[in-house]
């Protein structure tokens, strides 16, 4: 059995001042460039070919196709999950390609590789899945989605409070320096709640080839409900760890990463349960008109109906809104000046409008 979580309100906040950076104006194309996990332990591929659909898209609408009659030569770079393969698609995209922006972007790990360089490079990213701490605290990186942390906290408020579930635990996957912002998450939950987890691990492998160990375990301590923040090969291989062990009887209250067709098709029978929140408007509604442009887009693309999906379309439509306004040439300069200058977005997909701007963080995503 599946169930989703009311759609989540977007809330995207504005990053730094201060502009500057590519000046050399063509009639060629315009480069944009994104840094995402396509192969490795987790891949996040949806999100870049979302936002390769829109601009594809864009390029092939009729009379003055692309952004004012240039088009958009999207450079989608893999980081292999490594963070030397990491700095060095954002130096090929941004150095070499001399893109005026990265869109759409999904990593487990390129912020925190990257924002420093964005930084130097007076370049900014219109991310289109924020995973990482450092995609939500610095000021050239601006995600379009909520993010895992806060995603966590709603999944455990969720579960004790609308579930009224006890003897909740936690099985964590992490990459990076993700722990501590995990530990914030579930450390909220329990500010506002007064309960704490009944058992913690957070040595569970991303692209596990077993998870029996650490199923085995979380039963032994006790636990009724589970949170997880895997991708979703992770999640079903947990889920029929779980079965096979005869453990049918718990609760799994997972992120946003596992939301997708594919999954809800793969764990028909799992427990007591699985919930999921939705941080775009839920599209498991085939009919809701508020996701119609971006399922019949990726439907037409062949492209996986995900979260991820309707993360890197968002980046795209809302980089497009904003660059079709740039009065003169479109370059990294002024493409920076626009984003930080930018009026709110709005689109039916998401709660709030989204603006980039001129904030030094970017994480007021909060609301579910």
């Amino acid at each position: 059995m599946r169930k989703t979580l009311p759609a989540l309100a977007i809330a995207v906040v504005l990053a730094t001042a201060g502009c500057a950076g590519a000046e050399s104006g063509t009639n060629g194309p315009i480069v944009v460039g994104s840094v995402n996990a396509l192969s490795g332990a987790a891949t996040f591929p949806e999100a870049s070919q979302a936002a390769k659909a829109v601009f594809d898209a864009a390029n092939a609408a009729g009379g003055v196709g692309g952004v004012n009659g240039r088009q958009i030569e999207y450079k989608a770079i893999d980081d292999k999950g490594d963070p030397s393969a990491a700095a060095a698609a954002a130096r090929e995209v941004v150095g070499g390609d001399e893109a005026v922006a990265l869109v759409g972007s999904s990593s487990l790990i390129e912020c925190e590789i990257n924002a420093k360089y964005y930084e130097q490079q007076k370049i900014l990213s219109v991310q289109g899945i924020g995973v990482d701490p450092a995609c939500f605290s610095s000021p050239n990186i601006a995600p379009v989605n909520v993010g895992p942390f806060h995603d966590m906290t709603l999944t455990l408020l969720y579960g004790s409070e609308v579930l009224k579930l006890n003897d909740i635990c936690a099985l964590l996957e992490i990459a990076g320096n993700t722990l501590p912002a995990y530990q914030a998450a579930i450390d909220e939950w329990t500010k506002i709640t007064g309960k704490k987890l009944k058992y913690l691990d957070a040595t569970v492998p991303y692209g596990g080839s077993d998870y029996t160990s650490y199923v085995v375990k979380a039963r032994a301590a006790g636990c009724k409900a589970i949170t997880v923040n895997p991708v979703e090969p992770d999640s079903i291989g947990q889920l029929k760890a779980a079965q096979a062990q005869g453990w049918n009887d718990v609760t799994w209250l997972l992120l946003t990463s596992v939301y997708s067709e594919n999954y809800a098709k793969a764990i028909s029978d799992a427990g007591a349960g699985v919930y999921v929140p939705a941080e775009f408007y839920p599209f498991t509604d085939a009919g809701s008109p508020q996701t119609r442009d971006w399922r019949d887009l990726m439907t037409k693309n062949k492209i996986p109906l995900t979260s991820f999906s309707q993360g890197g379309y968002l980046a795209a439509k809302y980089f497009l809104d904003v660059v079709r306004g740039i009065q003169g040439d479109v370059t990294r300069e002024s493409v920076t000046k626009a984003l930080r200058g930018m009026k709110p977005v709005s689109d039916p997909m998401v709660g709030t409008p989204y603006v980039f701007g001129p904030a030094a963080t970017h994480h007021d995503n909060t609301a579910g």
